[in-house]
């Protein structure tokens, strides 16, 4: 990267990382211990997390609309941020779906799925760090087929966590409102497997 632009797009796809990697430690401190009065406080600062994660992605979006040459095709560096945008969204919205839906206790099985989604965070920013440095890293597909692994095994969790769900419960209003909780946080692994999938297929094209 011998461009002084190149790099902040870099350094800017990492910075949307960290907040991602921040909302998935403030939905496990909601979940750890749980607590409905919480929650609105949690999600205020949830909602922060959102917004200064949401100007970075529009700071970047206001530098390609400048720029001359850009490090990776402009397509791929819009979609790469969109995909890292979405794994704060999202987590927002599990937020946001115990507050609207006034969950007062937390199904047991839900914990596994969230101590999971922590490590996929965790390895999708080690991924994008890596990525600034792609042409010359060794490590990228490591990442790459962690973050992989890691999605399949949530999706086993999600399909025996539905089951269960419909087994053990027979009130309808809470079936829907715990499925949607579950589809939500399956949304936020699919989203660390789409910035793996977007890394690997400009890497790629870059080849």
């Amino acid at each position: 990267m011998s461009r002084k632009s190149d790099k902040f797009y870099f350094d800017t796809f990492i910075e949307c990382g960290e907040y991602a990697v921040k909302g998935v430690k403030l939905l496990n401190k909601t979940f750890d211990h749980y607590h409905p009065s919480r929650l609105h406080d949690l999600i205020e600062e949830m909602h922060t997390l959102e917004h200064e994660a949401d100007s970075l992605k529009h700071k970047m979006t206001q530098e390609l609309a400048r720029a001359f040459v850009t490090p990776i095709e402009r397509e791929d560096i819009v979609e790469l941020a969109h995909h890292i945008d979405n794994m704060v969204d999202n987590i927002e919205d599990v937020m946001m779906r115990l507050y609207c839906d006034d969950i007062t206790e937390i199904r047991e099985d839900v914990y596994p799925v969230v101590s999971l989604l922590m490590d996929n965070y965790d390895e999708t920013l080690k991924l994008i760090k890596e990525f600034a440095d792609y042409k010359h890293s060794k490590n990228l597909k490591e990442h790459i087929i962690k973050i992989n692994g890691m999605e399949g095994e949530a999706d086993l969790m999600f399909i025996e966590n539905m089951r269960r769900l419909h087994k053990e419960v027979s009130d309808p209003i809470q079936i829907i409102v715990w499925r949607d909780i579950y589809t939500y946080l399956e949304r936020c692994h699919d989203d660390c497997e789409d910035v793996a999938a977007n890394i690997e297929m400009i890497i790629l094209k870059n080849s």
